[in-house]
């Protein structure tokens, strides 16, 4: 109730901003008062920005939207190329992170010898976390000149990204402990003695689905089966909710691929610089910014797609 509240209120005062903003530019009309230009510019300004604000408030309000996040990196085929391609995709979310308020933990890392990562799991924490991220969901294309190719060639690399809500208490997720397999291992990586040389690490097989998951950052092994069983919880939630996902599809007659393959964004650094994302068609040509965690207009710009296509 106290949400709804908020929201009235905050609606409110946008409409009466809008009510002095159109009375001030009806008096510089009537008196032709130049002078009050820039103030009228000023408040339309601060009335767009409070307008786009409450708009993405309302676009992220799906039953899981304000929940932390589980953000699961994978590199695709193609080795060194597509698994330095992870790596960037990962700092990218991270400096994402950082510029927008939230906290990242790395719950899990699967690093390569030659350079980048073959999969990461990057816990991320504050509200709506998953009400952005959500957005995505998908296959990540680069196409660039390869540091990796002693030939100069233009490479491609594929990276996937998967998105789920943290599960709270109040959710109901029932998992049949007698359908866990539980296998403890040394956690590798950096991390010091501790980590290092005791069986911390902590792998959770739910056997009706095959989902499995792991945690290894955490210093103690019950710490990190803790965290292991709610990415667990987010995994099966995510899965039910996939699954009403496709029968919506399929009920509305859609023919939507959401697997491995269907790329949603390319990200081209040669023969030219730009950054397009396939399901709405927006396009960046500033692909330093975006890498550098700039990927908020195409969260906004998918958000408004997906509630036009949901009306």
């Amino acid at each position: 109730m106290s949400a709804q509240k908020d929201k009235l209120a905050a609606f409110s005062s946008l409409e009466s901003t809008w009510q002095e903003v159109s009375e001030l530019l009806e008096l510089a009309l009537e008196e032709d008062d130049q002078s009050l230009e820039k103030e009228l510019a000023r408040n339309l300004a601060e009335l767009e920005e409070a307008v786009g604000a409450m708009e993405l408030e309302t676009l992220l309000s799906g039953p899981y939207d304000r929940n932390n996040a589980f953000l699961t990196l994978h590199a695709g085929a193609g080795g060194t190329e597509s698994q330095d391609w992870a790596q960037m995709l990962m700092r990218m979310y991270i400096r994402f992170a950082e510029q927008n308020g939230f906290q990242v933990e790395t719950v899990d890392i699967l690093p390569c010898d030659e350079a980048g990562i073959k999969s990461v799991t990057l816990f991320i924490k504050g509200e709506n976390a998953y009400g952005y991220l959500k957005a995505e969901k998908g296959v990540h294309r680069l196409v660039r000149i390869s540091p990796f190719d002693a030939s100069g060639r233009r490479h491609t690399s594929f990276a996937s990204v998967e998105c789920m809500p943290e599960v709270d208490e109040t959710m109901e997720v029932t998992i049949d402990p007698g359908d866990l397999k539980i296998d403890t291992f040394r956690a590798g990586g950096a991390g010091g003695q501790h980590v290092n040389k005791t069986d911390s690490a902590v792998r959770i097989t739910h056997l009706p689905t095959g989902i499995v998951v792991q945690c290894q950052n955490e210093r103690s092994q019950h710490a990190n089966r803790l965290v292991a069983m709610r990415m667990l919880q987010s995994r099966l939630l995510e899965l039910e909710m996939k699954k009403k996902e496709e029968e919506l599809a399929r009920l509305r007659g859609e023919q939507r691929e959401i697997a491995w393959g269907s790329q949603i964004r390319s990200y081209v650094f040669h023969p030219y610089s730009l950054v397009k994302d396939h399901r709405t068609n927006l396009e960046n040509g500033n692909i330093g910014a975006v890498m550098d965690g700039d990927i908020l207009p195409f969260i906004k710009a998918y958000l408004k797609e997906e509630a036009r296509r949901n009306i």
